[in-house]
């Protein structure tokens, strides 16, 4: 279990799967010989044989006065998932949080990035066949523009799935708060608006005694995307708007003491951004 000490705040990594290989549906333009020149990937981002490796796990960010869960990955007995592996797993992350400290009942904030299957997953826990809220004395924090999106579009059978076991629920029970794209949540934390990959998609910025982190969302699924920004996800809205996104985040963090932490990073999961010629790499 990995942690990290951003001032007087820590995160903790609770994972929920992790893959390697198979990741081609989401960035198709990372083929083995594409990935196999950017040696820093190896061995926590790619394996010697240019296969990524890719993780899905939520984030416990403790402040000095708030236990915030920064996504929620996918969730267990859920159906309805486009990827067939996704459907009624049976995970240990209710054991795992509690076993790091944080059982569910403890958490006070559930932030979403955004409201895609695998970062909302564990909103919500299937009990006595109804699904109610996996943190009942949490506060859920959606983004507007995200949630107004999702919960009015009807052209994507798979997310109506989605906002009716994993958001619906939470809503109805009148735990939701609507945020804006730059909200500040505590003195320690606030959102950093990264549009493109939803609509309405946010980064976390932790800033706490002189330090800072970031904790990325999916404005980029894995690192490789730092070396290549062009490389759009198969799975962004808008893929002209992430790309502008990715450039200008990279060219923010490049150089600066600023950790950036992978929302779906594999094996180290955090490191510090820097220049590789007209790109960029992560430094571990």
């Amino acid at each position: 279990m990995l942690k990290w000490k951003i001032g007087d705040v820590t995160v903790t990594k609770i994972v929920e799967l992790e893959v390697t290989g198979g990741s081609r549906f989401i960035l198709p333009q990372a083929t083995p010989e594409a990935v196999l020149p950017m040696k820093w990937l190896q061995p926590h981002f790619a394996d010697e044989n240019g296969r990524l490796r890719m993780s899905i796990h939520a984030l416990i960010v403790e402040t000095p006065t708030r236990r915030i869960v920064v996504d929620t990955c996918l969730g267990n007995d859920k159906e309805g998932r486009r990827i067939p592996t996704w459907n009624k797993l049976q995970g240990s992350f209710l054991s795992d949080i509690a076993a790091a400290g944080y059982p569910r009942e403890s958490i006070d904030t559930v932030l979403c990035t955004h409201l895609h299957v695998d970062h909302v997953g564990w909103n919500t826990m299937l009990s006595g066949g109804r699904w109610v809220p996996t943190f009942p004395n949490a506060r859920y924090l959606m983004g507007r523009i995200e949630y107004q999106h999702w919960t009015t579009q009807n052209t994507r059978e798979d997310m109506q799935a989605v906002i009716a076991d994993s958001v619906k629920p939470v809503h109805d029970a009148g735990l939701v708060d609507l945020v804006e794209t730059d909200a500040r949540i505590t003195d320690e934390i606030s959102l950093v608006p990264t549009i493109g990959h939803t609509p309405g998609h946010v980064s976390v910025r932790i800033v706490s005694r002189g330090e800072e982190a970031l904790i990325t969302g999916d404005f980029l699924h894995h690192p490789v995307q730092i070396g290549h920004p062009e490389w759009a996800s198969t799975a962004d809205s808008d893929p002209a708007q992430g790309e502008a996104t990715r450039w200008a985040m990279f060219r923010q963090l490049a150089g600066a003491p600023v950790l950036v932490i992978g929302t779906h990073f594999a094996g180290a999961t955090a490191g510090h951004l820097v220049r590789d010629g007209e790109t960029f790499r992560l430094v571990v």
